[in-house]
């Protein structure tokens, strides 16, 4: 997870370079069809065919769509906010997936980490002031969006990981995301421009490793555990931002985050206890 978090990060850099040149479906689409062949690869060599075609089709539409809601949205978004401010907005996405994982997945949430979530969703709000650059603004509302669909999406896997393997996950949520957003880009699509080639190269390799790591992470591990460590992609957004567009979150955006991040930190430390104090079976 922490690897995703990381290659993930380097992945929205170049999505949010390439968004000031191609409209957000168009870079949604060549987000799935740069990954798609190196995972197309590892899937067919790894399982071949037959369990890419064996899988429940309804949950790989519904993720499918999703996908492409939460990239768009999430494209559109960078055009304007830095990467550290979004993943602030973003943060609420962990939350979600806690949150949403005990009537979805039957994961226990005690009273503490309902707690936790609750002053996490309190930092939420403080990055969401309702200012020029809060919640008010189209490009924080559709952070909001993509939070939402990426929290649902990392349920579908949960559920989807009993009977369908992490290749056809993979394979089919790239696909769909280049077919539909493709589809969704076409009536306003730009020709690509030959010195962006190796930025779509890099969005794909990174985009295809950090893909096959999430989905791994969340077939293996217990969703609740998982999301407070996207919180480090705060880390990444502040170097990115810093080095490549010359700009630091402002004073409210780091206290929204810290508190969001303590929060993140506490579910976390809950976490380990329980686990330490379950008895092995």
């Amino acid at each position: 997870m922490l690897a995703c978090v990381a290659v993930f990060s380097l992945m929205d850099a170049v999505l949010k370079t390439l968004s000031a040149h191609y409209p957000p479906f168009q870079v949604a689409a060549l987000r799935g069809a740069s990954s798609l062949p190196w995972l197309l690869a590892w899937a067919l060599l790894s399982t071949g065919i037959g369990p890419l075609l064996r899988v429940r089709w309804p949950l790989h539409l519904l993720r499918g769509v999703l996908g492409i809601t939460m990239m768009a949205a999430f494209v559109y978004a960078l055009r304007t906010l830095p990467l550290s401010t979004a993943y602030s907005i973003f943060f609420v996405a962990p939350l979600l997936i806690t949150a949403l994982s005990v009537p979805f997945l039957g994961e226990h949430v005690g009273p503490r980490r309902w707690t936790a979530i609750a002053i996490g969703f309190s930092g939420v709000l403080v990055v969401l002031r309702p200012t020029s650059t809060g919640v008010l603004t189209t490009a924080g509302l559709a952070v909001l969006l993509a939070a939402l669909g990426y929290a649902v999406s990392a349920i579908t896997v949960r559920v989807l990981a009993r009977t369908d393997s992490t290749q056809a996950m993979v394979v089919w949520l790239m696909t769909l995301m280049a077919l539909g957003a493709g589809l969704l880009a076409w009536p306003q699509w730009v020709p690509l421009r030959l010195e962006h080639a190796w930025l779509i190269l890099g969005l794909g390799i990174a985009g295809a490793f950090g893909q096959w790591a999430i989905t791994e992470a969340f077939r293996l591990g217990e969703a609740s555990l998982l999301a407070p460590l996207e919180y480090t992609a705060l880390l990444w957004g502040v170097l990115l931002d810093a080095t490549l567009w010359g700009v630091l979150p402002d004073a409210v955006t780091w206290l929204g985050a810290g508190i969001i991040v303590a929060s993140g930190l506490y579910l976390l430390r809950r976490e380990g206890n329980r686990a330490r104090a379950t008895p092995p079976l």
